[in-house]
């Protein structure tokens, strides 16, 4: 891999803050996996508890959704393999 190609390597954790920052993020991202931003309206009662949850975890609130919405999108994989 030459060095056009290579990334900055930190933790998930390290990401989410600079994101939340409002930081460039661009050094650690792998565009070549086809990224893309979406943005979504949800009620303030659901982002009060999405909130909630990803402070329990100790996560950001877009990491949990991302991990929720991998983890839903991996299991009806699973279901329709089956």
């Amino acid at each position: 891999m030459n060095n056009k190609n290579q990334r900055k390597k930190i933790t998930a954790e390290e990401f989410d803050k600079i994101f939340d920052e409002g930081g460039d993020i661009t050094p650690y991202v792998d565009f070549s996996q086809g990224v893309r931003k979406v943005n979504i309206d949800l009620p303030i009662w659901a982002i009060k508890e999405l909130d909630k949850e990803a402070l329990r975890r100790g996560i950001a609130r877009q990491a949990l959704m991302k991990t929720w919405l991998i983890d839903k999108i991996d299991s009806l994989k699973e279901k329709r393999a089956s």
